[in-house]
């Protein structure tokens, strides 16, 4: 992982590690003053954010990779993304069972609040869609755009930033359910700063994706490719609209949605179906319209 970056590439990971893990701190302390639950959050920002950068300080003098590396599509982050895809559909499906199972056996809350219906039910779906799904369309994606292209993604750096960026994104979302930080609104729950890191790593993934089409060497933008790009920037217009909020307090985890009553359920459900359409179906078609003839051997 470390090895694969260049000097100036890990350097702008330790500063953005850095500046992640003062964040985090920030944002425990600002909600630690109120009780608030998101305390908890910023632990786990700076958690993360540190643990990366013990990764990277460790393997910061290891020597930098040579020219001949830009001969090769980089898939790395592809090989981790489908690891972390699998560990989060184990991690989902589990929670899938569990629900199930609260209805037939509704004791099973064990008089808490974290395992209620209500709260583990966000938990499986996010896990297996945005989890499982998420990371396996970003995984994909990194390696499908670079062979239809015959072009390397454009450095290193980015597509770690968006890979690791966007389980940040899960598990704060996930954390958050057990805890009761949610918007109530169905496939759109995380409340807003994980709404607004998730729009960060969104925009670089789609940077990233048009930077490495702009640098193809074939002069054809294969089907599979503008799939995805469907899947990339509809998402990014679906989530920032339905997720426009109003927070209660910078130094807090409750917001309030910037739309209202049916105006809010409308806009709610403009995101879930369009959501099921571009990231469920969309994403995918552009997976299989490449691996699909490529496992048959027969072209489109």
């Amino acid at each position: 992982m470390i090895s694969g970056l260049t000097l100036s590439e890990r350097q702008a990971a330790i500063a953005i590690l850095i500046l992640g893990t003062m964040i985090g701190i920030v944002m425990a302390a600002a909600a630690a003053m109120r009780a608030d639950a998101m305390e908890i959050h910023g632990y786990i920002v700076a958690l993360y954010s540190l643990g990366l950068l013990a990764v990277v300080l460790r393997g910061y003098f290891a020597p930098e990779p040579d020219d001949t590396r830009l001969a090769s599509y980089y898939d790395d982050p592809s090989k981790a993304g489908i690891i972390l895809s699998m560990a989060w559909a184990v991690f989902g499906m589990f929670m899938g069972v569990w629900v199930a199972l609260l209805l037939a056996f509704p004791d099973m809350t064990f008089d808490t609040a974290w395992a209620s219906f209500g709260r583990m039910r966000p938990v499986h779906t996010t896990g297996v869609i945005f989890g499982f799904g998420g990371n396996a369309l970003i995984a994909t994606s990194y390696h499908v755009m670079q062979r239809t292209s015959r072009a390397r993604m454009p450095g290193q750096f980015s597509p770690w930033f968006v890979l690791l960026g966007y389980n940040l994104f899960c598990i704060l979302a996930v954390s958050g359910y057990f805890m009761g930080i949610t918007q109530s609104k169905e496939y759109a729950e995380p409340e807003w700063y994980a709404d607004i890191w998730l729009v960060v790593v969104w925009v670089t993934y789609l940077v990233l994706y048009l930077r490495t089409l702009a640098r193809r060497k074939e002069p054809h933008i294969y089907v599979a490719n503008w799939y995805y790009l469907a899947f990339i920037l509809v998402v990014a217009i679906l989530h920032i609209v339905n997720n426009l909020a109003v927070p209660v307090s910078f130094a807090g985890a409750k917001s309030y949605s910037a739309f209202s009553g049916v105006q809010d359920a409308m806009t709610q459900w403009w995101y879930g179906h369009n959501a099921v359409a571009f990231f469920l179906t969309a994403g995918f078609l552009g997976m299989m319209y490449y691996y699909l003839p490529k496992r048959a051997g027969r072209p489109i």
